[in-house]
């Protein structure tokens, strides 16, 4: 049989590319991982380094590492150095918050409660977008300006108390849901572009402000 117009054709590209996406995904839930790991870690030790202004001094920090792990994407080992310093700064800077659920009678299991539900809700939200199909670049668009918008109410809100400190968390975990989502179809798109670092980086900030969001829903927003 002449089979000389009709070739079989296999396509290399897509089989690597299946390939690759596992690992991609393996590779940032083991960074992130890590990150959340030295967070804590930043939480524990805290209060041994604290002084006044520590907090402000952690925001600064946290905000120059975040531009710097992007600045230094096409250097992956000190990519990852300075996310890991981040994690570690943001655990300072959290630490004020947690250490005070933590001296309240059902602290200890508010924190377990957020942790648990963090992780549980994560996974849900990452098979999820394995699942379903939409345009998650806009998707993406809508949930930034969401975000810009939350920043903003957050600000003015220190000032003028017109929103409840519960609607402003609630607000929070709906918005980085849907961000975690995204993430995960980035990673799903064989990441968009970014690096492993990169993408571990959003899941991590994302992750960790559903964390915090849940820690003032369940405690009652106590400040």
């Amino acid at each position: 049989m002449d089979t000389s117009n009709n070739p079989i054709v296999i396509d290399g590209n897509s089989g690597a590319a299946s390939r690759a996406v596992p690992a991609l995904l393996s590779q940032v839930l083991l960074i992130s991982s890590l990150g959340f790991f030295v967070s804590a870690v930043g939480v524990y030790l805290a209060p041994a380094f604290y002084f006044p202004g520590l907090f402000w001094v952690c925001v600064i920090a946290s905000f120059a590492l975040i531009f710097a792990v992007r600045a230094t994407r096409r250097n992956p080992p000190l990519s990852l150095v300075l996310f890991l310093s981040l994690a570690l700064v943001m655990g300072f800077e959290i630490a004020p918050w947690i250490q005070l659920l933590l001296h309240t009678p059902q602290g200890i299991q508010i924190v377990f409660n957020a942790a648990v539900t963090t992780a549980v809700g994560m996974a849900v939200l990452g098979l999820g977008a394995q699942v379903f199909r939409f345009d998650y670049r806009r998707v993406a668009s809508y949930a930034f300006a969401a975000l810009i918008g939350l920043v903003i109410v957050g600000v003015i809100g220190m000032f003028f108390h017109f929103i409840s400190p519960t609607a402003y968390s609630w607000l929070t975990l709906l918005i980085f849901s849907v961000l975690i989502v995204v993430d995960f179809m980035r990673i799903r798109n064989g990441g968009d572009g970014a690096t492993a670092v990169e993408l571990a980086l959003s899941i991590y900030l994302d992750g960790l402000n559903v964390f915090l969001a849940l820690t003032r829903i369940f405690s009652g927003s106590r400040d």
